[in-house]
């Protein structure tokens, strides 16, 4: 991790020994007593912490708060819910990348059991949240939703974003030409087996645009990736 995370409340307490942070601030970083690391405060401001005692079971820090970082670009990104495994990875990988938001909606193609994962019922997701803005130097988190429906999702999409979903077989344009034209854009991606025809139609009804990423059939994690990356690259972010 290269940001060290903390919640509010934790500020100005000691750090379990056994805490998965304190073992990477004494076994990775290889801090000691008055060595300093970079921290931040999800949700708020970065800055330093200072090694003050390393005891059995404790670690004990004084912290120096900063500003806090840049705001997260506006987009949304879409998605047919995957398996938990390859959410895992997605939740992590969008958060690196710095989208505002990050919706998994049920798709005809997938399975509606995902929803029921450990991953949702017990909050882990947010994990995976936190180790990809530890990676981003950044301590914000994009928001999470799983709506009961696409089509519920869609119908109440505000107006203004640009509209573009993944598709392999109807792609109407290369997303790299697609018009762009807001400062914030919505990306679905569908899940593995991609969208049903149902969910095209209703796509296109909700105004989004049909875009290919190429010729190569790529796994929903990589086309997250490389959707993602490409529209921040266009939207002047990279």
């Amino acid at each position: 991790m290269n940001l060290v995370l903390f919640r509010p409340e934790e500020i100005g307490k000691p750090l379990p020994i056994d805490d998965a942070r304190a073992r990477h601030i004494l076994t990775v970083l290889r801090n000691r007593e008055g060595d300093s690391f970079d921290i931040g405060v999800v949700g708020g401001p970065r800055g330093k912490a200072t090694v003050m005692r390393v005891e059995p079971d404790r670690l004990v820090c004084t912290f120096h708060l900063g500003d806090p970082p840049p705001d997260l670009y506006t987009l949304t990104l879409l998605l047919g819910l995957p398996r938990p495994r390859v959410a895992r990875r997605i939740l992590r990988e969008a958060t690196v990348l710095g989208v505002e938001r990050i919706v998994f909606a049920p798709a005809a193609r997938g399975e509606r059991s995902y929803a029921h994962s450990r991953l949702w019922t017990t909050g882990e997701y947010v994990r995976h949240l936190e180790a990809g803005a530890q990676q981003a130097f950044s301590t914000l988190l994009p928001a999470v939703e799983l709506p009961e429906s696409l089509e519920a999702w869609l119908t109440a999409l505000p107006p203004g974003a640009v509209r573009l979903a993944l598709d392999n077989y109807e792609a109407e344009v290369r997303l790299a030409e697609a018009p762009l034209s807001s400062a914030s854009c919505v990306l679905a991606v569908g899940p593995e087996r991609g969208w049903s025809e149902e969910e095209r139609t209703l796509l296109r009804r909700e105004g989004f645009r049909l875009a290919g990423l190429g010729e190569r059939v790529l796994s929903v994690e990589v086309a997250c990736v490389a959707g993602v990356t490409l529209l921040l690259a266009r939207m002047g972010h990279m």
